[in-house]
């Protein structure tokens, strides 16, 4: 009797597994050229995303120029025990707990205030050109808006201009570490503002109007409609992007840092990506920075997990 039970389960499994095989390929049959244009971004991820992970490799064997890719001899856990006892390491550590906290903490919630902010404009031209202008700062370059920050935090810039005009004294902006981080998360929120709201916008449209309407009804303000309708409904977008936000928590602007940064500043501007490139490319120690980097992706893919699994617990939404 057991085995006939068996048997049967086998059938119904192998019944299953065609039926899907089945449905997969009509489907893929059907929109065979929607399907197509993943072919490239596959690729792609194949290519410059998950083929570099064999390079990890090289974090537990000693790599050496002009050798195999994947090192020559096997050393363990020796560079990860070198990083750890490392002082400097452990510095810009620091720096980059810092700078991602201050940016999670200013960055991801002007959006979500900006949208709100947007969505009670009843002008849609003014609506539009506030829009506008403020998208316009995420396609600028990385080498622009740094290139603006150098002269508007100049000795002779605008700021100092304004600065002097009251106190009669310049401020060396960019030569003093602690100026480094207000001027670093002040250009982040001037330039992902407009388009982190983007998606904001787009989920408060999906908002019912009719739950609106009831609550004016019950005599409920603008404020109390905010709070129990407006921002409960972008609820699951804040949650999915914030869970998006924290596998990137440790990966703090590396282009920007590297341009503005100087060793004037090095106490609170060097952060774990600044760290590998003078280590890893200037000083030719790829092996000890592929060891850093595999600790920062670990530490970003444990964040990941935990935040999923908080906001599981209390908002009953999650990633996964």
């Amino acid at each position: 009797m057991e085995s006939e039970t068996a048997k049967t389960t086998l059938t119904m499994t192998s019944l299953r597994k065609e039926s899907r095989l089945r449905t997969i390929t009509a489907l893929l049959r059907k929109d065979w050229q929607l399907y197509s244009l993943l072919i490239l971004p596959i690729i792609y991820l194949i290519i410059f995303k998950y083929g570099p992970m064999l390079g990890n490799v090289i974090a537990f064997r000693r790599f050496v120029p002009g050798g195999s890719i994947f090192g020559e001899t096997w050393v363990g856990f020796r560079y990860f025990q070198m990083f750890i006892q490392d002082p400097t390491f452990w510095k810009v550590f620091g720096n980059t707990l810092m700078l991602g906290g201050l940016a999670l903490l200013f960055t991801f919630p002007v959006p979500i205030i900006f949208a709100l902010l947007l969505n009670e404009v009843k002008s849609k031209r003014f609506k539009k050109f506030v829009q506008t202008a403020s998208y316009l700062p995420h396609f600028l370059s990385i080498v622009i808006v740094a290139g603006m920050i150098l002269q508007l935090t100049a000795v002779n810039g605008s700021i100092n201009g304004i600065v002097s005009f009251f106190t009669g004294d310049s401020i060396p902006f960019m030569q003093r570490a602690e100026w480094f981080r207000t001027i670093y998360i002040t250009s982040e929120v001037w330039q992902g503002m407009g388009w982190g709201a983007i998606l904001y916008l787009a989920a408060l449209t999906t908002i019912d109007d009719s739950l609106y309407e009831a609550a004016r009804i019950d005599g409920a303000n603008r404020w109390k409609q905010t709070l129990h309708i407006t921002i409960p409904g972008i609820l699951p977008t804040i949650v999915t992007l914030l869970i998006l936000n924290m596998g990137n928590f440790l990966a703090v602007g590396f282009e920007k840092i590297l341009l503005l940064y100087n060793p004037l500043i090095y106490e609170t501007s060097d952060v774990i990506s600044t760290y590998l490139y003078r280590v890893g490319l200037q000083s030719s120690n790829f092996s000890y920075a592929t060891a850093i980097g595999l600790f920062e992706s670990i530490i970003g893919l444990i964040l990941v997990f935990s935040v999923n699994a908080i906001s599981r617990r209390l908002t009953q939404r999650s990633l996964w």
